[in-house]
């Protein structure tokens, strides 16, 4: 079933764009799209609300097993709840990185990932959509820049928000290492750890903009249709 179902598996470290990049492609062919990578911030946060630790894997993944989860008109429900804007902060995306190293985490976020696989097609974009749970995609793009070019886009969105950087709570220093711990851990966790799956696409966005990425994953896919 999953095979028969064209997807287009986005891979890449944090803030490498590919969420953007990936939410985009889909509209323009009408998929459907999953954020992989919210679905650990949504187990890191639930963690936190149930006082779990993040590296009790046992706990973790049987966390998760119990959890209602929609995406629904661009919100993300947990359990009923809109956490949007709670999953998004910079310490969920930290919880995201050490939650994520646990195999029996992954493993029982398989089937979930797997529902996402709908006709007409489905744009999944996180660290291991092209090597681990959609290993057949027809079309495997691994997006990257590098940590500098990352750690200013990070540093540019959060002064965005912030409107003024007197408000923003961390410095351009710490999202670096913060960036360099989270490519560390994802690079080096034993169970589907980040690297790109042999039959992907290389696409470096230190010098391109988002129509321009973009652009390049609609036509190499026209190019897969074609073959």
């Amino acid at each position: 079933m999953l095979d028969a179902i064209p997807v287009i598996a986005i891979d890449g470290p944090s803030a490498s764009g590919k969420g953007t990049i990936a939410e985009l492609v889909a509209a323009q062919l009408g998929f459907h799209y999953l954020d992989s990578g919210a679905l650990y911030r949504i187990v890191a946060l639930a963690t936190q609300q149930q006082n779990i630790t993040w590296d009790d894997a046992s706990a973790v993944a049987e966390c998760a097993k119990n959890l209602h989860i929609q995406f629904k008109d661009g919100h993300i429900f947990l359990n009923d709840h809109d956490i949007s804007d709670a999953i998004r902060t910079e310490e969920m995306g930290k919880g995201a990185s050490q939650v994520a190293v646990h195999a029996l985490l992954r493993a029982a976020l398989l089937d979930l990932q797997h529902s996402f696989c709908q006709a007409p097609g489905l744009v999944a974009d996180g660290r291991d959509m092209g090597t681990v749970i959609f290993p057949n995609a027809p079309l495997k793009v691994f997006l990257t820049a590098t940590t500098e070019v990352r750690a200013q886009r990070r540093y540019q969105q959060l002064l965005n928000k912030n409107q003024s950087s007197n408000d923003i709570q961390v410095s351009y220093d710490d999202i670096l290492l913060d960036l360099q711990e989270r490519d560390a851990r994802d690079k080096g966790r034993a169970s589907a750890p980040l690297i790109m799956a042999n039959d992907a696409i290389l696409l470096e966005t230190d010098n391109l903009g988002i129509s321009q990425a973009v652009d390049y994953v609609l036509q190499n896919y026209q190019l897969k249709k074609c073959k």
